[in-house]
């Protein structure tokens, strides 16, 4: 008899403020998150000015340790990675914690040099998060902060440089005051480690930017807290710091949305980020799909290199819920027809025909729960599934879109991740698309012609095929009362 093979694969980050592990399956041509387990080490902290560690910082890693490792007995050796970053390569006693630390695990820890870190953290996000063109990728950890450019999934830049929220604080805010005399040092500091890298980062260039890890999630959850959307920009970045500098020490610092746990290094995160921003003049940031472990993990399945990220989400997710694949392509093409039809600047942004494909492969995403409240569980199922390639955002509009896929319309709620109007355009053809296909056979549908001018859509079918289809034509002039009724003017001739 042939051995199982077991799914299960594990990704242990020895990082210089937290360890991490990741346990994940795959499933379906994706990876499935099963745990993820956390703990505040701060082993940055416990190097000396000879850059030993001490003993107390040791042992906190190991006790950290004897936990990961009862999760590890159960999943094969070969689907196992564990790696050490910054503070280990910097440690000049390493060998004293590895000793016992691979024997607790009861597996090696390989320690990484910066630009293999930089390069796994460009793998996990460019298996994690959409985007086009060339991208920039920060990831600010503990004792070094990495700074990626690539293009799909290659990497044409890596640089590790060694500054990170926790060597930081320990450096220019070690009196525990916030001022603004510590946060120009902290800045100013970053700047002057960013400056050997800005020519050739400049030189190269990208269109989207995006961070990664403990820093910009913290702040990303900050300002949704806040009623902020999620794109980060320098003039929140200086918001935050203001709101920072209301408390005179740090143990004092109490930021809405803030935990506690991320409350002592935000300060020194927040200031490298401030430099990077100034230094690379960014105009906007989003938070990646995933950063190391991912990376590690995807590094581990190369069944999953190489593919469209979208497309592989969209097919895990049909193959999961059992999706009618043969009718979303249907809906699929019709939208795309229609479309096509429509003035070209209809949809202008990328992000919104993304979106499109999406809606019309996922609609009926919730009928696997209940045809009744079909609408409501696609909403639900679209803003909790892990769906890599779709920020937090498109999540969101592409969820407020399937809620309102066909019968009840109202408005769409505000969000941020295309223009209003063109939410409002997905949903629209969305809609207009589930009416002309409801027979599930593209034998039987329509031919139709359609005409745009602004928000103004014209639908024209054939008025033999309207009478020998009267349930169709009821529900498209049903539609078009409805569309018209929100401003949205829809025409059937």
């Amino acid at each position: 008899m042939s051995e199982t093979v077991s799914p299960l694969y594990a990704a242990i980050d020895l990082g210089s403020n937290s360890f991490h592990m990741l346990i994940v399956r795959e499933v379906n041509g994706s990876v499935q998150t099963l745990a993820k387990i956390k703990r505040k080490v701060r082993l940055a902290a416990g190097l000396d000015q000879h850059n030993s560690l001490s003993i107390e910082a040791m042992q906190r890693g190991w006790d950290c340790l004897a936990l990961f490792a009862e999760r590890l007995q159960d999943i094969p050796t070969s689907q196992i990675r564990i790696v050490g970053t910054a503070t280990l390569r910097t440690a000049t006693n390493i060998d004293q914690f590895l000793t016992r630390a691979n024997t607790i695990l009861g597996h090696d820890i390989q320690v990484i040099s910066g630009e293999e870190e930089a390069a796994t953290i460009y793998q996990g996000v460019s298996h994690t998060s959409g985007g086009q063109g060339r991208r920039l990728v920060v990831d600010i950890g503990g004792a070094s902060t990495e700074l990626i450019i690539g293009h799909g999934f290659d990497a044409e830049a890596l640089t590790s440089l060694n500054m990170g929220c926790v060597t930081w604080l320990e450096r220019h805010f070690n009196d525990r005051q916030l001022n603004a005399h510590n946060f120009r040092q902290a800045i100013d500091a970053a700047k002057q480690s960013l400056s050997p890298i800005l020519a050739r980062y400049q030189q190269l260039g990208w269109e989207t930017c995006v961070g990664a890890s403990g820093t910009v999630q913290a702040l990303q959850e900050i300002m949704l807290a806040q009623g902020m959307d999620e794109v980060i920009t320098l003039d929140k970045l200086y918001r935050l710091q203001k709101q920072a500098m209301l408390a005179d020490a740090l143990e004092e610092l109490e930021i809405e949305g803030l935990t506690l746990e991320r409350a002592l290094v935000f300060p020194s995160g927040l200031s490298i980020l401030i430099a990077i921003f100034e230094l690379l003049d960014i105009d906007t940031m989003t938070l990646a799909g995933g950063a190391l472990r991912e990376g590690m993990v995807y590094g581990m399945l190369s069944q999953l290199h190489q593919q469209d990220i979208i497309a592989r989400t969209l097919t895990s997710v049909q193959r999961r819920y059992q999706l009618d694949t043969q009718y979303a392509k249907q809906v699929s093409t019709c939208a795309d027809k229609l479309l096509s039809q429509c003035e070209p600047d209809f949809l202008a942004e990328p992000a919104a025909k993304v979106l499109l494909e999406a809606a019309c492969q996922l609609h009926e995403l919730g009928v696997t729960l209940d045809y009744k409240k079909a609408g409501v569980h696609n909403a639900y199922l679209i803003a909790n599934l892990d769906l890599p390639g779709f920020t937090k955002a498109q999540q969101h509009v592409l969820a407020e879109v399937l809620k309102r896929y066909k019968d009840v319309l109202t408005p769409l709620d505000t969000q941020h991740a295309i223009s209003q109007h063109s939410a409002e355009r997905v949903l629209r053809l969305l809609r207009i698309a589930v009416l002309l296909t409801h027979r599930r056979d593209t034998a039987v549908q329509p031919d139709y012609r359609v005409q745009s001018h602004g928000d103004d859509i014209s639908l024209s079918i054939n008025a033999q095929w309207l009478d020998n289809n009267p349930l169709t034509r009821a529900e498209l002039e049903i539609e078009s009362d409805r569309q018209s009724n929100l401003g949205w003017t829809l025409t059937i001739n």
